[in-house]
């Protein structure tokens, strides 16, 4: 059996990959720039600022990105991801100059409502550059790794930073992190997009991703699993602090140990995960994963002391990372040429709904009730999230599908593929083009995926 090699030698995938790293770094000491700088302009109030800033960050990435993966299919791909980098840059900028609190949520809106169109486009494009499975596989578990390493070095670069630099410092930094990642884009030659809108209607481009989602048995249930994640994602990021220095009297640097240790755990499962995937299906690591979701959410609830926290945090981590790390496996396989980007779109914009639902209640019943009992509700809403997962995802999950097709007459972009083979008469004009067709009534067999053609999944 040949060793598949590194995505990292593909150049496109490197550069797009360096891209990502780039900018991460400056995001995340961006970050911790707004919270100083919601502080300085806020004071004790700077939490509800926060709190509001994350909100419209999340109502952003759900309701723009739909819309996003409708129009972005139109543009060239190159093209948009640098504008949307410079247009980041521009505003990342701004805050530097911001003396008011609205004018956060002003720019925080714009910020990130270029990252829900730029980061499911940039998404889609990996499966084009890597198509092969155990390729791809690795390519998203080094992504995977990167968030991680973020996660954990930022706070570090941002202390170091802060002792020779003021916080508006950081701002700029990402800024010119934002110009770099344009610069690696522009030296990239990507492939020519595939995509071929399956309708002109903007309406049906900008809801079909996710109508096409829900339709999918094996995306339901990654839905599902997102909304488990969510769960326990959002009482580590709401509620660490809160359990080790109000709960534990800890310090500071306990409550970053606790964040490290849930990225450590994350990162572990990255690492050992591409391998075990290469003869293995996605199902029982994923629903795995949200097993070890629920079990820490429990081991939190039983009160812990700050060794077995630790603990928790680190199965949370591994739990998390086995749900993230094969759903852009699932993604690729559940879409085609013709909606891979608002499939992308759609998970991306519903994985955040979750976010959306899991960090109020994450924040608000720990205030109301208790962190013990929101440590046991989540893990109620996690288990929830598991029994769907298993309950949606067919066992075993075939891609190819036999089904058939009704005779039918319409008029949509397309190409000759097996699903068109038809007369011409001279006027259509190269592919892709349109004009009235008509398909005749045939059962056949193929990798299935929800699209113009198959509106429903076989029974």
């Amino acid at each position: 059996m040949t060793t598949p090699q590194s995505p990292l030698s593909n150049p496109v995938f490197a550069r797009l990959f360096s891209a990502q790293v780039t900018s991460l770094a400056g995001t995340g000491l961006a970050t911790i720039a707004l919270a100083l700088l919601a502080y300085d302009l806020a004071g004790d109030a700077a939490g509800t600022v926060l709190g509001t800033a994350l909100a419209i960050k999340m109502i952003a990435y759900v309701f723009i990105a739909p819309i996003a993966g409708a129009i972005t299919s139109r543009l060239p791909r190159r093209n948009l991801l640098i504008a949307l980098d410079l247009i980041r840059a521009g505003v990342i900028v701004c805050f530097v100059f911001i003396d008011q609190v609205w004018h956060i949520y002003v720019l925080i809106f714009i910020l990130n409502a270029c990252s829900a169109a730029f980061t499911p486009t940039f998404q889609a494009i990996i499966p084009d550059i890597l198509p092969d499975d155990k390729e791809y596989t690795r390519a998203i578990a080094y992504s995977r790794l990167a968030y991680d390493l973020e996660n954990l070095a930022s706070p570090t670069a941002a202390a170091i930073a802060l002792i020779y630099l003021s916080f508006d410092a950081l701002f700029v930094f990402n800024g010119a992190t934002f110009l770099i990642s344009a610069m690696l884009l522009v030296s990239c030659t990507l492939p020519r997009p595939h995509d071929i809108l399956e309708s002109q209607n903007t309406w049906y481009n900008t809801t079909s991703g996710t109508l096409q989602f829900m339709k999918t048995p094996r995306l339901r249930t990654l839905l599902a699993l997102s909304f488990s994640l969510a769960c326990a994602g959002a009482m580590v990021i709401v509620n660490t602090v809160i359990y080790v220095q109000g709960h534990l009297g800890g310090t500071e640097r306990h409550t970053a140990i606790a964040m490290a240790t849930y990225g450590a755990g994350s990162m572990v499962a990255a690492l050992l995960l591409p391998k075990l995937l290469e003869e293995r299906p996605d199902r029982p690591f994923m629903l795995g994963g949200g097993l070890l979701l629920v079990v820490g959410l429990l081991i939190g609830s039983n009160q812990p002391g700050y060794t077995t926290l630790l603990i928790a945090w680190f199965i949370l981590g591994l739990g998390a990372s086995l749900i993230q790390t094969p759903a852009g496996r699932l993604l690729k396989r559940s879409s085609n040429d013709s909606n891979r980007t608002q499939i992308y779109a759609a998970q991306f914009a519903l994985s955040h709904a979750c976010w959306l639902v899991a960090y109020p209640v994450a924040g608000w019943t720990g205030n109301l009730i208790g962190i013990e009992v929101t440590f046991l509700i989540l893990a109620a809403l996690s288990f929830l999230g598991l029994l769907l997962a298993v309950v949606l995802w067919p066992n075993p999950d075939h891609e190819s599908l036999q089904h058939t097709h009704k005779a039918v007459s319409h008029d949509h972009v397309h190409i000759h593929d097996d699903h068109h083979q038809h007369v011409h008469e001279g006027w259509e004009g190269e592919e892709p083009h349109h004009h009235s067709h008509q398909h005749e009534a045939k059962t056949h067999s193929h990798n299935f995926v929800i699209d113009l053609h198959h509106k429903l999944w076989p029974s």
